[in-house]
């Protein structure tokens, strides 16, 4: 069980609870692994995807990969990727069935607000796993209008991938949903998607594109990017519902939290406390609770 407590002069003044559980035990830190019960995996599931991009030997440069397999903040460099893609594949902007939102950077926001411009589908933090669903069927010649829909044979040929490095045995008997973007996704016990994780251990190409590409596969102010970037051996993969999966390249061994509440920040503080104390990397943060004029008045302490 983890806790991310709000100790402000010595009360709890918030509190946020979730679970870690990692694939093979790590520092001695206690992992939840009588939690059996499913969550969707949401956007953690994208590099598990995109495996299918290296299976049917998809031309895509590093950046591409990166893109593919992350959840980006529809910065101007995540556009640009996308447009490579999209050129490469002669994908129409319109063949996107992921919807419009504006970007998660809010810079981008700032300077879509200067210039004029509109979100479009682009902009989407999933396009970029879209644009690789296109990609395979222009390529496997499946129908492109109908990509999304469960019994399409991408999205078939997806959920038995999935379960197959998921280690998932049973598969019929976890729900299955549609994911913001319109897609369907999975769901499973977390040690299943830490598992997964470790099978990208197999498609070395992945890897080494996100490790490469860290700001395209996220950007600003992204968890996983900055995650990547802090430390040597570490790919992680936030995903919606407080969700992080952080694979140990060097170790072979992953680990997942789930914050129940689903709070980015809890989330964060909980990643970086317990990547610290594993001994995985050293990333300095701060978790001081300050007045707005500065003014030390408690802490952020994580308990697992």
């Amino acid at each position: 069980m983890i806790k991310v407590d709000y100790i402000r002069d010595g009360l709890i003044e918030e509190f946020h609870e979730g679970y870690y559980v990692s694939l093979n035990p790590i520092n001695g830190l206690k992992s939840d692994d009588k939690m059996t019960s499913p969550y969707f995996m949401r956007s953690c599931a994208k590099p598990l995807q995109a495996t299918l991009l290296v299976d049917y030997d998809i031309d895509l440069l590093p950046e591409e990969f990166a893109l593919c397999c992350g959840s980006h903040a529809g910065e101007d460099c995540h556009l640009k990727v996308a447009r490579s893609i999209m050129k490469k594949f002669k994908i129409d902007e319109n063949d996107l069935k992921c919807g419009v939102h504006a970007p998660l950077s809010m810079s981008m926001q700032n300077k879509m607000i200067v210039r004029g411009d509109n979100p479009s589908p682009l902009h989407n933090n999933c396009s970029g796993k879209h644009l690789g669903y296109l990609a395979i069927c222009i390529k496997k010649g499946w129908n492109t209008e109908s990509y999304f829909e469960p019994d399409h044979p991408l999205q078939v040929a997806i959920k038995e991938k999935i379960n197959e490095m998921c280690g998932v045995e049973d598969p019929e008997k976890y729900p299955m949903t549609t994911d913001g973007c319109g897609v369907p996704i999975l769901s499973m016990p977390l040690k299943n998607i830490a598992k997964g994780f470790v099978n990208l251990l197999k498609y070395p190409q992945i890897l080494s594109a996100i490790k490469a590409n860290p700001y395209i596969f996220g950007g600003e102010n992204r968890t996983d990017t900055e995650i990547i970037q802090k430390t040597k051996n570490l790919i992680a993969k936030v995903g919606a519902g407080g969700l992080c999966v952080v694979l140990n390249v060097q170790e072979m061994n992953a680990f997942i939290i789930k914050i129940n509440d689903c709070s980015y920040e809890a989330r964060r503080f909980a990643l970086f406390d317990i990547i610290n104390r594993t001994g995985w990397g050293q990333i300095k943060y701060d978790n001081r609770i300050k007045t707005i004029a500065g003014k030390v008045v408690g802490q952020v302490v994580v308990s697992v």
